[in-house]
């Protein structure tokens, strides 16, 4: 499939003999055994995909090797041992040559600290991957206007970088990788520098771009919630092995591990779940006659209980079709919060399956 990204068996080991210690490493080797000898294992057997479109977020804790990982997919570290597959190439068997033409046509990175040049205006700065490939100076104006305006940056392209606040200077950034229209973009604690609330509205952008552009994109970060709110797909480092790889729901909801369970424990769920997530799969039928206000699987965990408060039974839930898929009862709602009142949904008629019998689960 074109662009799709395949991590295989990813190994990154500095130090002496990293040969051997990879190989120490599959025989299930401790990592501080090879410390002790002066050998440091960054990334151990690191394996997954990224199918085109996706976001896919690695995150872990400092020293977790999720920034090493992202440098092996785009070359910038050679792996020990493994395999980084994408567009149908074997990154890893190139020359160096054909490594720098796939970095500057196919691969853009977005740095944590903007990287932008002070003596360059705005536009100059977002055309700067375009010259290094060579496109001709207009084209490459427009292509970088185009992407500025993409950012929300139109009107500041003659401007220089330090007249821009720290989210513009990102934007800016930004702007540099999808002028190249790179097919993949890696994304290296981009946000963490600003302030929570630029930091959300840069989260918002590129929700935004997302939708229009669709890239393929391999974002790091060590902030949980930046993690839930932003991936498709997380994969949860430590101690450079990937603990866990599911979506936001499967590591909320299903947490492989002590680790990652106490990770999750201080995440707001409530701005990750839905519908789907929570309610209670046993039901299955067509919508009956029912007047009552209902709620679609997408529906998201803070409008879901705000439909709850006002009905006096569970809250039914209708796919596209208007198929009754799921209720959710209250309790259930409020165990997702972790609060353990008593709050037994009271009684009431509501949306009846195929074979007649009242969609209600127990609370």
């Amino acid at each position: 499939m074109a662009s799709r990204l395949e991590a295989r068996h990813l190994y990154k080991v500095f130090g002496r003999r990293p040969d051997e210690a990879v190989e120490k490493l599959r025989q299930d080797a401790d990592r501080d055994e090879l410390r002790a000898s002066g050998t440091t294992a960054a990334v151990i057997d690191a394996s997954f995909t990224v199918d085109p479109g996706q976001i896919f977020v690695v995150m872990g804790l400092s020293g977790s090797g999720k920034s090493t990982l992202l440098r092996m997919l785009n070359g910038l570290l050679e792996p020990t041992a493994g395999q980084v597959c994408f567009d149908g190439q074997d990154l890893t068997a190139l020359t160096d040559r054909e490594l720098r033409e796939v970095r500057s046509k196919k691969i853009s990175m977005v740095f944590q600290h903007f990287a932008l040049f002070p003596h360059r205006s705005v536009r100059d700065n977002a055309a700067y991957g375009l010259e290094v490939q060579g496109v001709p100076r207009a084209e490459r104006g427009r292509r970088a206007d185009e992407a500025l305006a993409l950012c929300g940056l139109a009107g500041w392209e003659n401007s220089w970088p330090d007249e821009l606040s720290g989210g513009m200077q990102q934007r800016v950034g930004l702007a540099r990788a999808l002028a190249t229209d790179a097919d993949l973009l890696l994304m290296d604690e981009s946000f963490s520098a600003l302030d929570p609330l630029i930091r959300r509205d840069m989260q918002d952008q590129l929700l935004q771009l997302q939708k229009t552009l669709k890239k393929t994109i391999v974002f790091i970060t060590h902030d949980l919630n930046e993690a839930m709110r932003l991936g498709d797909r997380i994969a949860v480092m430590r101690d450079g092995r990937i603990v866990q790889n599911g979506t936001a729901e499967d590591i909320l909801l299903r947490p492989e591990g002590d680790y990652v369970a106490s990770f999750i424990q201080d995440v707001d769920r409530s701005r990750v779940l839905t519908a789907e997530a929570v309610m209670d799969r046993q039901v299955r039928g067509d919508e009956a006659d029912c007047d009552c206000e209902t709620a679609a699987p997408d529906t998201p965990f803070t409008e879901l209980c705000a439909i709850s408060a006002r009905l006096p039974h569970p809250v039914a839930v209708l796919n596209e079709h208007r198929d009754l898929v799921g209720v959710v009862p209250r309790q259930r709602l409020v165990g997702f919060l972790g609060d353990e009142r008593d709050t037994t949904p009271v009684t009431c008629d509501a949306p009846r399956d195929k074979g007649g019998r009242k969609a209600v689960a127990r609370a």
